[in-house]
């Protein structure tokens, strides 16, 4: 593949990542952080800060913890490779 097709599939992918927010999609998600919020928020516990940005919906906050996933795993990809090529070069 070349440069150029790389970066296109990078844009596209970025693009694909960004269309719900952008469009403002939300929807119904549920699950183990909602419930525990609930169960914090009954028992009176007062937050000392909040939120600077809160997501449109549970479908895009877990997309964005999906992608940082991913580009946490890509970097460590990265670097395993890196390190991996520079010892082969030196035998």
């Amino acid at each position: 593949m070349s440069a150029r097709m790389n970066w296109m599939l990078v844009g596209l992918a970025v693009l694909i990542g960004a269309a719900p927010m952008i469009m403002g999609i939300e929807g119904e998600y549920g699950g183990a952080d909602d419930r525990a919020k609930n169960v914090i928020e009954e028992s009176g516990y007062q937050p000392w800060f909040s939120s600077i940005w809160e997501p449109p919906s549970g479908e895009i906050a877990s997309m964005l913890f999906a992608l940082q996933a991913a580009l946490g795993a890509g970097g460590v990809g990265y670097v395993v490779g890196r390190l991996h090529g520079r010892r082969e070069r030196t035998k």
